[in-house]
């Protein structure tokens, strides 16, 4: 994969998240989520968020140069319409996590651990209670949901480490969802 699609990727994947994250009902985390905006969806093309119509202090109005755009803006809207009907299933499936899941998920993520040993972690987590599910969903799917909830339930633990808590989940999405991430999106 080269620089392009490894970005496209990123920020596929912040977008997806981003939205599931602001769409979830029960979030302790959304003035965090709000004021880290910037820096979590660095690498995303947010045009009606990013462009607020103020003008710059040389008069003109703040405008990204076309080789910085990731995704096209319809390419983003589907990724953000994805991420708030991914909520809706995610806080269904919320209160069906066992509480010593996301605990000791919690532990890892905010700990001094190497990003391989938190992708591990991660995997055993999202395992777990993907094999309690009843599987009326594709797999795939549902590792991308799971991932997402318990993102959003550590995060509810931890508010202050939001920013790595975000990273680590786009990154483990990236590395474990890739594929099923760039099929979400139709065939322009």
């Amino acid at each position: 994969m080269n620089q392009g699609e490894r970005s496209l990727q990123e920020t596929r994947a912040s977008i997806l998240l981003y939205s599931f994250l602001q769409n979830s009902s029960n979030c302790s985390f959304a003035s965090e989520l709000c004021a880290l905006k910037p820096q979590l969806l660095a690498s995303a093309t947010l045009h009606d968020d990013f462009d607020d119509g103020e003008l710059q202090t040389d008069g003109n109005r703040f405008v990204r140069p076309q080789s910085d755009v990731l995704v096209s803006q319809s390419d983003e809207e589907i990724f953000r319409t994805i991420g708030a009907q991914l909520a809706t299933i995610g806080d269904k499936l919320a209160a069906e996590i066992d509480p010593s899941i996301v605990q000791n998920l919690a532990q890892f993520m905010v700990g001094n651990v190497s990003e391989e040993a938190i992708s591990s972690h991660m995997s055993q987590a999202v395992e777990a209670v993907v094999k309690r599910m009843p599987l009326e969903m594709e797999r795939e799917k549902a590792m991308l949901i799971v991932t997402m909830v318990l993102a959003k339930k550590v995060a509810n633990t931890v508010p202050s480490f939001l920013q790595q808590v975000f990273s680590t989940t786009v990154n483990y999405i990236n590395h474990n969802l890739r594929d099923y991430v760039n099929n979400l999106a139709p065939e322009s």
